[in-house]
C-alpha cells in the first residue's frame, strides 16, 4: 500500500520549500492537495515525483515544484477571485482553491476539461468552475479578477487576459518565441492603463494553443512529457 501522505509530505519539503517556497499558505495548500487524485490511474505511483507527467491529449501535470512557485509567484493573500487557464487534470486549479476564494479554470480540450471537473467535484473543491473554452481569450463574464495563471507557454500576452485583469492583480504566464522554452513572465496591473512586468526565470510548458495563441498542430507524443530546463529559485 503506497503511503500518499507520507509521499506528499515529503514531496513539499524536499522539493518545494527547500528551494525557496517560503509562502506558508502555498505550502500548506501543496500539502493539502492529494496529486495522486489527479494523475492518471497507470501513474499514480509518481505522483510525487520531481517532474511534469503525461495527461493525455499531448498534456501535462506539472511539476509539483514548478505549480508551487507560480502559485507563490500570484502573492495571493486569501479570498481572490482567480482565473486559471490550462486547467489540465484540475490539479493546480485545487490548490488554488485551497488559497483564493473562487477560482474560473478554463481548458480547451473537451475530454480534460470534463476530467478536471470530475476529479475537482471527487476532491470537494467546490469553489472551482471548470469551462471547456479558449482560454486565450479570457472569461469575460467574470472579470475582473484578482488573479490570474496561466499554465502553458504563449508566443505573447493574450490582451484578453490583460484586460481581464484587475487593477492591483497579477497574472503569471510563461511566455516565450519559441514552443520549445519560455521566460515565467508576472504582470502586475498599476492602473487602468499600465502593467509593470517582471521575469522570474526559463521555464518549459506545453504550448497555448487558441485565437490569440499558437495553432493547434498535431498532439506531442504523450509519453514524453516536457520538463522544465530551468527552474528559478532551483
Amino acid at each position: 500500500m503506497v503511503d500518499y501522505a507520507k509521499l506528499r509530505k515529503e514531496m513539499v519539503r524536499r522539493q518545494i520549500g527547500a528551494r525557496g517556497v517560503r509562502d506558508k499558505k502555498v505550502l500548506d495548500a501543496m500539502q493539502r492537495t492529494p496529486r495522486e487524485r489527479f494523475t492518471p490511474a497507470r501513474l499514480k505511483k509518481r505522483a510525487y515525483e520531481d517532474t511534469p507527467l503525461p495527461i493525455g491529449a499531448g498534456q501535462t501535470i506539472s511539476q509539483p515544484y514548478m505549480v508551487a512557485m507560480m502559485i507563490e509567484a500570484l502573492r495571493l493573500e486569501g479570498g481572490e477571485k482567480l482565473l486559471e487557464i490550462g486547467a489540465g487534470s484540475g490539479y493546480a486549479a485545487a490548490v488554488l482553491a485551497q488559497i483564493a476564494g473562487s477560482v474560473f479554470a478554463l481548458e480547451r480540450i473537451g475530454s480534460l476539461a470534463r476530467t478536471a471537473a470530475a476529479h475537482l467535484k471527487e476532491t470537494g473543491h467546490d469553489n472551482v468552475f471548470v469551462r471547456h473554452d479558449d482560454g486565450t481569450l479570457g472569461w469575460s463574464e467574470q472579470a475582473p479578477f484578482d488573479a490570474i495563471l496561466v499554465s502553458a507557454g504563449a508566443p505573447d500576452i493574450p490582451e484578453a487576459l490583460l484586460r481581464q485583469l484587475g487593477v492591483g492583480g497579477r497574472m503569471v504566464i510563461p511566455v516565450g518565441a519559441s514552443k520549445q522554452a519560455q521566460k515565467l513572465i508576472r504582470v502586475t496591473r498599476t492602473d487602468e492603463r499600465q502593467y509593470q512586468r517582471e521575469e522570474l526565470g526559463d521555464v518549459r510548458f506545453v504550448p497555448l494553443i487558441g485565437a490569440k495563441g499558437w495553432r493547434e498542430e498535431a498532439p506531442e507524443d504523450p509519453e514524453d512529457p516536457q520538463v522544465p530546463p530551468g527552474r528559478p529559485g532551483a
